[in-house]
């Protein structure tokens, strides 16, 4: 049933915006490959990246309902997507209950997410935080295949990780210097590698339970 609501697979070069703040029948997509980012604009300028989807992840799923879509979503790399026909979405959940279920999880598991990232950058300091969003990104990797307990492959750039936490690539260049000195956390070349995930798990507070990776029976 899922495959049927999807369109042909496309591909979106970086750069690109597939969603923009404020566009009205906006559309929503399963990401085959690549990453992108949902974000929200200032008026002076300033980004606050509010997630990072990566392979598997569907695009534009919590605003679907929504009038104008209240945030935007760029192709951080190469992307290859499909786009969903939300004209068919209303009948498939008509016919296969267990798509909204499985739907409403994917939902639930993105909102606890943002939760996280919510509490990372009003209450933890940059330290925490950023170990805190490259620990989640390690888990959810992992989940699909594409990384291990102690290592995934990482194409966001410095900028991108300060937005994503909430501080500058000059503080983020520190922090990270910080953790590889420390012997807990090394971003290089693309890869992030962990050190020693168990103390970083615990020094900055990260429970991997709130990823509750069980889908719905």
């Amino acid at each position: 049933m899922l495959e049927t609501l999807q369109g042909a697979r496309t591909f979106v070069a970086a750069g690109k915006e597939l969603i923009y703040e404020g566009q009205q029948q906006h559309a929503a997509y399963i990401l085959h490959d690549g990453w992108t980012c949902a974000y929200k604009r200032l008026r002076d300028g300033a980004r606050q990246i509010v997630e990072i989807e990566i392979p598997g992840d569907f695009i534009g799923l919590r605003s679907l309902l929504l009038r104008n879509s209240d945030q935007s979503v760029v192709a951080l790399t190469n992307v290859e997507v499909s786009k969903i026909n939300t004209d068919r979405l209303w009948e498939a959940f008509r016919l296969t209950p267990r798509l909204i279920m499985t739907l409403l999880w994917a939902a639930s598991r993105d909102e606890a997410m943002v939760t996280e990232h919510l509490v990372c950058v009003g209450k933890r300091d940059a330290m925490a935080r950023t170990a805190h969003f490259l620990l989640e990104l390690g888990a959810r990797m992992e989940l699909i295949g594409l990384g291990s307990a102690t290592t995934y492959r990482c194409p966001l750039s410095q900028s991108i990780v300060a937005d994503a936490v909430g501080i500058t690539a000059i503080h983020l260049n520190r922090v990270l210097r910080h953790l590889r000195e420390s012997d807990l956390l090394l971003f290089r070349d693309g890869v992030v590698t962990f050190l020693d995930r168990d103390r970083l798990a615990q020094l900055t507070d990260f429970d991997f339970t709130y990823m509750d990776h069980l889908k719905p029976g």
